[in-house]
């Protein structure tokens, strides 16, 4: 593997070659690398682009890398990577994109997730987005998420834009069962003139069903940020959406909360902060030796933790 390829391996995965376990390594828009363990099967779809990973019922402690990695300028990868969980599972995803960009086109990766989680089952899914490279060329990651959450089942979801990614837009659709549980946390961060758009559109159908999104975001320089999220309580359910973010420069942030109730019994909350960094914050790190820089990045890295 080429040096650039090891470097975004190492900052979406947190690996530097070829992990045990189950596997599948998207490289430069082709599957390069694939294994299978007694537990899951990951299959190469037929009909387009993309990969099927299969988890057996009552599976646990499975871990499974899904990295795509390109260094390609001008490429255009598009797939579609669907996720079937068996009942009573427990499983982790460590999957994620990067990009490095040496030259004059955009690239751009948009990957199509599909999750159906089976009853009971317990899915923790990582994924991060991170770009490089000293190209004048865009690197451009646009994730399309589609959710089904059988009963009693629970997604857990990190993700996190690093550095980088000039543009990206970002969609998250769910369908919540009896007892399922949607947890999703965000961070981004953009620079420069960087646009990030989030959108979750969130349907809690289950009783007892219940959906927690969080955005954690930093806007700098003349970036923009987009934040939507709908959720619409159609049983008796518990929501939750909120928004924070620091803005610093000339960035653009907005937050668009949507929650609908359909049932008596829903209870559902939006909450947004949006705000520059505090100048006593700045000041109490200063007193410590810090620059005002320094004070600046030390809280920014503190906030998206």
């Amino acid at each position: 593997m080429k040096t650039e390829l090891k470097q975004i391996l190492q900052q979406v995965s947190g690996i530097d070659g070829v992990p045990s376990g189950a596997y599948s390594f998207r490289i430069n828009g082709i599957s390069e690398l694939h294994n299978n363990s007694e537990n899951t099967e990951i299959v190469k779809k037929l009909d387009r682009a993309g990969i099927d990973v299969v988890v057996k019922a009552n599976t646990k402690g499975e871990l499974i890398h899904i990295p795509t990695l390109i260094d390609e300028s001008g490429l255009d990868d598009l797939v579609y990577n669907d996720f079937f969980i068996g009942e009573n599972s427990e499983v982790h995803i460590i999957a994620g994109c990067g990009i490095h960009n040496d030259g004059l086109h955009a690239t751009q990766h948009s990957g199509i997730h599909t999750f159906y989680v089976g009853k009971n089952a317990k899915v923790k899914y990582e994924e991060k987005h991170y770009g490089q490279g000293t190209g004048t060329g865009n690197k451009i990651i646009s994730p399309q998420t589609v959710i089904h959450l059988a009963e009693g089942s629970t997604l857990e979801i990190d993700s996190a834009q690093i550095d980088g990614v000039d543009y990206t837009k970002r969609l998250t659709k769910a369908t919540i069962g009896d007892n399922a549980s949607l947890i999703t946390k965000e961070v981004i961060l953009t620079t420069k003139s960087q646009t990030a758009y989030t959108d979750f559109h969130i349907e809690l159908d289950g009783q007892n069903s219940s959906a927690s999104i969080v955005s954690r975001s930093v806007a700098k320089g003349q970036s923009k940020q987009f934040f939507y999220s709908v959720i619409n309580g159609n049983n008796k359910c518990q929501g939750h959406s909120a928004c924070d973010a620091i803005i610093m420069d000339h960035a653009t942030v907005k937050a668009v909360p949507d929650v609908t109730a359909n049932h008596v019994d829903a209870q559902l909350i939006h909450e947004a902060a949006i705000g520059k960094i505090a100048g006593n914050q700045i000041t109490k790190l200063m007193s410590l030796g810090l620059s005002y820089e320094e004070a600046e990045q030390e809280i920014v890295a503190a906030f998206l933790r």
